[in-house]
């Protein structure tokens, strides 16, 4: 299977904002120049303490300093970042609601789900804050210590591999069915309702794999609680460079890592769009701030308006395939 928009690629969600999207923020001047005169309201669609809480609450406290005004981050988990998107979704586009996703409910949740209360593509994108890579890990007993050996057992014992995940349609369910349909073999899927129950069964023996952040699981690796075959990601990752990625242990072309978003509601002015996510790129490249995120194994991305909607417009596709040919429903 051909992945696009590998790590090696993001550079082409960092292009210059189209010439219509120029023209509509300079025909908008004053509504830029007297942002934001006000407290900012960062709506986060998931429960407080994970990559996308942390990477929301790290930008909010950077833009609060550079332009003198709060933003203050409310999280409004739910329904796979649904609740949290459509009230930013019905928001007033005047800049002052924005929202922090990861990707099913701008992505896969439009697939997922037979009728969402708002439109995904309609929302207007403000920025990539992050991306996390994702990881497979397998129990410590596991029958197997490579891909090579996992990929081999598998296929020899179809249906008799679990993996887990935090709730179906979320990255790991979805990592687990593209790694099944590219690598030939049928995997059961156990769905949990959180990463903790889910890590603490597969350190249990009670779960075989998972397609985990790598936040989640490298404590429990270092611990040897749980053995790390591969990263999903193109490039090694730092944090862990002994682990070789999907590419180098024979699954080709195989991407899977977390991004966290920056979005505005629909209609929101372009000028605001492009103040925006000028503010965030430039706080982004600001060393302590790319320093901290890095340090929790978030790699801080940026990008502008353009290049994230084709971004994003490409992940729904991708994802939406593997969606389909798997006939998986959150309804």
């Amino acid at each position: 299977m051909q992945v696009k928009f590998s790590a090696l690629v993001w550079p082409l969600v960092v292009v210059a904002l189209g010439a219509s999207c120029v023209q509509n923020a300079l025909a908008q001047p004053d509504a830029a120049a007297a942002y934001p005169s006000r407290t900012v309201k960062i709506i986060v669609s998931a429960p407080p303490g994970g990559g996308l809480d942390i990477a929301a609450r790290v930008i909010a406290d950077r833009l609060a300093k550079m332009w003198g005004q709060p933003f203050v981050v409310e999280n409004r988990p739910g329904a796979g970042g649904n609740l949290g998107t459509e009230a930013v979704a019905q928001a007033e586009p005047d800049g002052y609601t924005l929202l922090a996703a990861q990707p099913a409910p701008l992505t896969t949740n439009v697939v997922l789900y037979k009728k969402l209360n708002f439109d995904p593509a309609a929302l207007e994108p403000l920025a990539i804050m992050t991306s996390i890579p994702n990881t497979l890990v397998v129990r410590t007993d596991f029958p197997a210590n490579s891909l090579a050996e996992l990929i081999a057992y598998a296929k020899a014992n179809p249906g008799k591999v679990n993996f887990g995940s935090q709730g179906v349609g979320t990255t790991p369910h979805l990592t687990g069915e593209l790694f099944a349909r590219v690598t030939g073999t049928k995997l059961t899927h156990v769905p949990y309702r959180g990463t903790a129950q889910a890590v603490n069964d597969l350190i249990a023996g009670h779960l075989d794999l998972l397609f985990f952040q790598l936040d989640s699981v490298r404590e429990q690796v270092q611990a040897k609680r749980a053995k790390m075959l591969a990263v999903t990601t193109p490039q090694r990752v730092p944090a862990v460079p002994d682990v070789p990625t999907m590419d180098e242990a024979g699954v080709k072309g195989f991407r899977s890592d977390t991004w966290n978003a920056l979005a505005a509601p629909p209609k929101t002015p372009a000028a605001i769009v492009a103040k925006l996510n000028a503010g965030i790129n430039e706080v982004l490249k600001q060393p302590e701030t790319a320093e901290h995120l890095r340090g929790m194994n978030m790699t801080p991305i940026g990008g502008a308006p353009d290049g994230i909607k084709a971004f994003i417009k490409n992940e729904t596709e991708r994802w939406g395939d593997v969606i389909r040919a798997a006939k998986i429903t959150a309804d």
